[in-house]
């Protein structure tokens, strides 16, 4: 299964939400990097990203976006392929 890697702060209800359907598809470990405690990684997740908002989600070296785009992409049967991609 591809490492997920996640920007979030302290207090994101879009960060739990994302979390929680990635349990569901069966990722056991979230990489969280919080941008709350560690400013220069919300540079980072900006220079990544081109975003500000968190969380912004990534899987491999896929960026997903955040959990709207992450739900989206779930809807559409391409979380699961991308997440159990070699």
């Amino acid at each position: 299964m591809q490492a997920v890697k996640m920007y979030t702060t302290a207090v994101c209800p879009y960060c739990v939400r994302a979390k929680q359907l990635l349990k569901q598809r069966g990722v056991l470990e979230v990489e969280e990097i919080r941008v709350d405690v560690a400013p220069q990684e919300r540079q980072k997740m900006m220079e990544l990203s081109g975003r500000r908002s968190v969380p912004q989600i990534f899987i491999g070296s896929t960026h997903v976006g955040g959990c709207d785009d992450l739900m989206a992409l779930d809807a559409s049967g391409g979380l699961l392929p991308l997440l159990n991609a070699a």
